[in-house]
């Protein structure tokens, strides 16, 4: 049987990016993204709010992308996959975190002049400066949607092959 790790976060930057970089000289950043879940609570009718934070790391070229545009409040979009390391705190107990490894990541929003834009990735990152944020004062207009003409079923055969 087949199995999936996979996480698709939206939220915002609860501190500014840290950068590092690895002996092998590749960068790693860590952020920690905030998420909120509302709700109206059924017995009470009162509003309900609970917040979760995910730390996440960036490796290689995304990495140097996420320390570079990335700030504190930023809204984010991050796939990843879990990780789970085991590590010993200062009173010698051990202890186990849960991560996301970053493999794609889109700022979203304009919080601090940032813009939306193509997803990023590892393996698609094709060397290069990204473009640098955007800070038009108003967003451009949208042209009209086209009118396409409707659908012609008639001219489809009956025989359908399954």
């Amino acid at each position: 049987m087949a199995s999936l790790n996979k996480v698709q976060i939206i939220g915002n930057l609860g501190r500014d990016p840290e950068t590092r970089y690895m002996p092998s000289g590749d960068a790693m950043t860590s952020i920690t993204v905030a998420t909120t879940e509302n709700w109206k609570d059924k017995a009470t009718g009162e509003k309900k709010e609970q917040t979760e934070w995910h730390r996440i790391t960036f490796f290689g070229k995304l990495a140097e992308i996420a320390g570079q545009y990335l700030k504190k409040g930023s809204q984010v979009y991050v796939e990843g996959s879990l990780r789970t390391r085991k590590y010993t705190d200062k009173d010698g107990v051990e202890k186990y975190a849960t991560d996301i490894k970053a493999d794609t990541m889109q700022m979203l929003g304009s919080r601090q002049g940032m813009g939306g834009g193509a997803p990023m990735d590892d393996e698609s990152y094709g060397g290069g400066a990204p473009s640098a944020p955007r800070q038009s004062a108003a967003p451009a207009p949208r042209p009209a949607p086209a009118a396409r003409p409707a659908p012609n079923f008639s001219d489809m055969d009956d025989d359908i092959p399954f």
